[in-house]
């Protein structure tokens, strides 16, 4: 007899892996911020809106909130950690950007606290909170994926894919897909639509890097950063 809480653990295990490689793959950028002690064109936008996602994820994952999410709170603590470091990082060489990007960290504590307060106090079932903060995780994984339409459009205008890196695309194309297993082993709808998403994105990006391949110029000099094309949909 099949253990599908076993296959379960091990997909959100495999999307463990995937989720860290995304969340790690800005170090590159990161570490030439530090060695040129300038933050230079690179936005920290991002990094900040990650942030609040991670941790209303790993919110979603307690067990007070949504019961056996072990591996959704390791994955989104983890990825918590690394924007933090990386939002250090900024705030560290950013020579004109530190008041808004602490303004708007500000409010994203002051938003979560609320959040977290609301549903401690107001919701007394887990399906309630299940339910009301999956909602919002949902709400806040549609609204990154403006990042990743930015960079198909500009696949698309400049019929280059210079920019969409193909590693980038395809671990999210991975990375959707395993969390969608995982979501339909146990169904949970809040994990499942984000990802579903997510899925049809990766694959999107892929299909463009495949018709724009040889029609991009790669010796053309950069004349703007490459853009990390990452969601944290778990």
């Amino acid at each position: 007899m099949v253990n599908l809480e076993a296959i379960r653990i091990i997909v959100g295990i495999i999307g463990n892996v995937i989720s860290f490689f995304l969340f790690t793959s800005p170090f590159t950028t990161f570490l030439k911020i530090i060695k040129q002690k300038s933050v230079g064109e690179f936005k920290a936008d991002p990094y900040v809106a990650t942030l609040l996602n991670c941790a209303m994820w790993s919110f979603y994952g307690m067990p007070f909130v949504h019961p056996d999410s072990v591996l959704v709170v390791t994955i989104n603590g983890c990825g918590f950690v690394i924007k933090l470091i990386c939002i250090a990082i900024f705030l560290t060489y950013s020579s004109n950007a530190k008041r808004r990007i602490l303004i708007a960290l500000l409010v994203e504590v002051i938003f979560f606290a609320v959040v977290v307060f609301v549903t401690l106090h107001f919701l007394h079932t887990t399906k309630g909170r299940s339910m009301i903060i999956g909602i919002l995780c949902i709400v806040f994984n549609i609204i990154m994926y403006a990042s990743p339409l930015t960079i198909m459009k500009m696949v698309i205008k400049t019929k280059s894919v210079k920019y969409m890196p193909f590693t980038l695309s395809l671990a999210n194309f991975c990375n959707g897909i395993v969390w969608l297993i995982y979501a339909l082993i146990k169904f949970d709808p809040y994990i499942l639509v984000p990802n579903g998403l997510g899925s049809i994105s990766g694959l999107v990006q892929l299909i463009l890097y495949a018709t724009y391949y040889k029609t991009t110029n790669w010796d053309e000099e950069d004349e703007k950063p490459k853009s990390e094309v990452q969601l944290s949909d778990v």
